[in-house]
């Protein structure tokens, strides 16, 4: 079967759906004004399957697309969805290539007439920015160790136990004040601006938390009213909001201290980890113990050095040098007494020696002779004596009796007696 002309020019291969499908797909995808868009229309064809996804589509007079919303996102819609329902869509453009169907895959979905909304939360922003109630210098660092957590929260909500719970887990030692209100309708600002004026009037607190679950942009309205805001910035005492979703933003967030994600996250944010303080305690009380040793060491020493000073100082100790010393000078003085005499000894023997090499016993010992009268004197010339004169004559062994017979021979014998 022939179903047309086909030029014999045509040399490119076909494509397969599942290609151009592809290709259309990241054509759509690549565009970046359809990453982000914001569409409005009316509900129809509204699906709600057990997966908990909506399906959906927005249509106006002569258009329609199809709509998807995962689940995660549906939960967060602030009333039920119904089909006739005017609404603002807002996501990216994508194509479902099982089907070959381009669709919105939405985000958020709020009512018609939100814009309004969006419009004077601007122009509010801008006002309360200009008087520096968002400015950063303003914001007060929060406390280490918080004693009293001041809340300021529905007490029926799931934030509030939500915050209890991480409370209980990482610092059970925090006493926690509820100030109930209601967060969100036309009279939740009011109660919010009361709960926080009570918090601070209390005194007791350390830190304050304004804190609500997620939800929508009406819902989290009265977190965007003036008298909020101005609350939370005029307040004594540091203040964190824990409001929504992490991408949710109100202008309370602005104007607290801190600015928390979610209710637990803001728990986590303003209370120390119990675990991390067991560590750190213990860390420190190790750190103390050696610092301690160390110091009992440093004293120990010191003290053994007065000990050994004062030893040195005391009477008893001085006592004893000074024996010792007067010991020395003993031994030294008896020493040098013992030398001193051991050279007079050695000399009173050199001098006896040389006495005795002089004295009359060894000249008689070498042959000499001494000659006396018989009175006694000695005969030191001829002309002592007479012929007849008796002598006494001595000489090394003893002495005997002699007679001078003339001076000659006394003389002769004078000679011989000499030699």
């Amino acid at each position: 079967m022939q179903y047309g002309f086909q030029s014999i020019l045509q040399t490119n291969p076909p494509l397969s759906v599942s290609e151009l499908t592809a290709h259309i797909k990241d054509l759509i995808e690549s565009d970046e004004a359809l990453e982000d868009v914001r569409v409005a229309g009316e509900v129809s064809n509204l699906s709600r399957p057990t997966s908990g996804h909506l399906y959906f589509t927005l249509k106006d007079a002569t258009a329609q697309i199809r709509c998807v919303m995962w689940r995660s996102q549906a939960t967060r819609i602030a009333r039920t969805l119904q089909n006739g329902d005017s609404v603002i869509a807002r996501g990216r453009v994508s194509v479902y290539e099982r089907d070959g169907l381009y669709q919105l895959y939405v985000e958020s979905l709020v009512a018609q007439g939100t814009g309004d909304l969006n419009a004077e939360l601007e122009r509010l922003k801008r006002k309360l920015e200009a008087e520096g109630l968002f400015d950063a210098a303003r914001k007060r660092p929060l406390p280490e160790f918080p004693r009293v957590l001041g809340v300021a929260t529905s007490p029926t909500g799931a934030a509030f136990q939500d915050i209890l719970n991480v409370l209980r887990r990482r610092y059970p030692l925090i006493q926690v004040v509820l100030a109930p209100t209601a967060v969100q309708g036309e009279e939740a600002p009011e109660q919010i601006v009361r709960a926080i004026h009570k918090l601070n009037a209390l005194g007791q607190c350390d830190v304050i938390l304004v804190a609500r679950g997620g939800g929508s942009l009406e819902e989290l309205w009265a977190f965007n009213d003036e008298r909020v805001v101005r609350a939370i910035a005029n307040s004594s005492v540091p203040v964190v909001s824990g409001i929504g979703h992490e991408i949710d933003f109100t202008l309370a967030d602005f104007a607290a201290d801190v600015r928390a994600p979610t209710p637990s996250a803001a728990a986590e944010i303003i209370t120390p980890d119990i675990n991390d303080l067991r560590m750190r305690v213990d860390a420190l009380s190790a750190a103390m113990a050696e610092l301690m040793a160390e110091q009992i060491g440093d004293a120990r020493a010191r003290l053994a050095a007065l000990q050994r000073a004062l030893r040195l100082l005391s009477p008893a100790h001085q006592l004893a040098r000074r024996r010792e010393k007067l010991d020395d000078l003993g031994r030294r003085l008896t020493a040098a007494q013992a030398h001193r005499l051991a050279l007079a000894r050695l000399r009173f023997e050199g001098l006896r020696a040389r006495l005795e090499g002089v004295g009359p016993a060894a000249t008689l010992a070498r042959g000499y002779a001494i000659v006396r009268r018989a009175t006694g004197e000695l005969v030191r010339s001829v002309g002592d004596v007479h012929p007849g004169d008796p002598l006494r004559i001595t000489v090394a062994d003893g002495e005997f009796g002699a007679q001078a017979t003339d001076r000659r021979a006394a003389q002769a014998t004078d000679r011989r007696t000499s030699a």
